[in-house]
């Protein structure tokens, strides 16, 4: 009797949104440092010599990576347990920034680069994993949105720690706070894993499946025919993110900024921390197709007026709003996956992996497009470009995407 009172309140003060913030905040630390080490990057990598383009082909290979550790982790990982993934990207986490600072020529960068991107491969799929196997389906849109919140507090907080400990060159400050907050996400992670282990998780983790090269091939077309219009809207909002992550630090260094362009990406990621809020009650209204899509046309119209705006203050303005509505974007179409995960729990590491690789895709066209457009005319015509074509991606999936989404996969398509 006491074991199921002591379960009955851990479910009561853990399974429900107190048991999502705790892994909130090992997001927000986790994500302060990740951020730090995006921000610094792209500085680093140009302080060794190396043009936009090349900024952005070095930034681009480590989503390259990721993409082909998707389908290799599809294969290779029996299930995607946010416990085991999250500790294998915490390992590897730690190693990522003595790679980064000791890193000075092409390759040494590029090995950095593929170690980042195999990191932030755990990390989404942990997210995706805990999100959908350990909160109702109802709260999914919600559930994403509160992480959402906290991985935005991490996001505006980061650049601006860096603007201002980062002076003319990158030294290793920034490196030794970058680990002082991973340390912190790992012990809130090992808290939470202690109360995992005696939470029964609302959907079960499926068991060892046998899988094969073309059985992965079969799942990833089924899978991705279904899903591919919120495959595009999410390659084209992490292209967007990418963009701003890669362009942004180079951008405020050279726009009048000063030490305060951190306040520039701080725009950029400060409004999920509003939106995440109310994300859940606008799905509830308008339905996941209609603000996925209606979030994208407006956050995207607003971007492409990038290039016709000078003032600091109110290029600020437009880019916080234009984050808005990528944030509510955003949050929702991860309440999509999570429904589909805990729909058809058997094929998780899929929906996962599909969603993975369409973000390291955006990770991978974001900086190379930016990197080239913004050295053969300038960096604000580069975002007004990707505002345009948003513009034009969300037009068409509005009007080609059916209301209703069905999944249906039989016994043998993962046999």
């Amino acid at each position: 009797m006491l074991r199921i009172g002591v379960r009955r309140k851990l479910h009561q003060s853990y399974g429900g949104k107190h048991f999502v913030f705790l892994f909130a905040f090992v997001v927000l630390f986790w994500t302060l440092f990740d951020s730090l080490m995006s921000y610094i990057a792209p500085l680093l990598i140009s302080e060794h010599g190396f043009s936009n383009t090349a900024v952005g082909l070095i930034l681009a290979s480590s989503s390259f990576v990721g993409a082909l550790f998707d389908f290799l982790a599809c294969r290779f990982l029996p299930n995607t347990n946010f416990r085991r993934v999250f500790l294998f990207m915490f390992v590897i986490c730690f190693a990522y920034p003595l790679l980064l600072w000791k890193a000075g020529g092409l390759f040494s960068f590029l090995f950095a680069m593929a170690i980042w991107g195999v990191y932030f491969d755990f990390y989404g799929f942990g997210v995706f994993d805990f999100v959908g196997r350990y909160t109702a389906k109802k709260d999914h849109a919600t559930s994403f949105g509160l992480v959402q919140i906290f991985r935005s507090i991490g996001g505006v907080l980061a650049p601006l720690i860096a603007g201002f400990i980062i002076a003319d060159a990158v030294g290793w400050k920034p490196f030794v706070v970058a680990w002082v907050f991973l340390f912190v996400a790992f012990v809130l992670f090992l808290r939470l894993s202690t109360f995992v282990r005696k939470q029964d998780a609302l959907v079960p983790a499926e068991g060892k499946r046998a899988k094969n090269f073309f059985t992965e091939l079969h799942l990833w077309e089924k899978l991705g025919k279904k899903l591919l219009p919120f495959l595009f809207v999410t390659f084209f909002l992490f292209l967007v993110e990418a963009l701003f992550w890669t362009l942004g630090p180079l951008y405020a260094e050279t726009s009048g900024f000063g030490q305060l362009g951190g306040f520039f990406l701080a725009a950029f990621t400060l409004p999920s921390i509003l939106v995440g809020w109310f994300v859940g009650s606008f799905v509830k209204r308008f339905g996941n197709r209609n603000v996925v899509f209606g979030s994208l046309l407006f956050g995207s119209l607003l971007l492409s007026l990038f290039a016709f705006i000078e003032t600091p203050l109110f290029v600020m303005a437009l880019v916080f709003v234009a984050s808005s509505f990528f944030g509510i974007a955003l949050s929702s179409i991860g309440g999509v996956y999570a429904d589909y995960i805990s729909g058809v729990p058997i094929v998780e590491g899929e929906i996962e992996a599909l969603e993975d690789f369409s973000f390291n895709l955006g990770y991978v066209v974001g900086p190379l497009f930016g990197g080239l457009l913004s050295d053969i005319v300038s960096i604000p015509f580069a975002f007004s470009a990707v505002g345009a074509l948003g513009v034009i991606l969300a037009s068409i999936l509005f009007f080609i995407t059916p209301r209703k989404v069905y999944l249906r996969v039989r016994a043998k398509d993962v046999e």
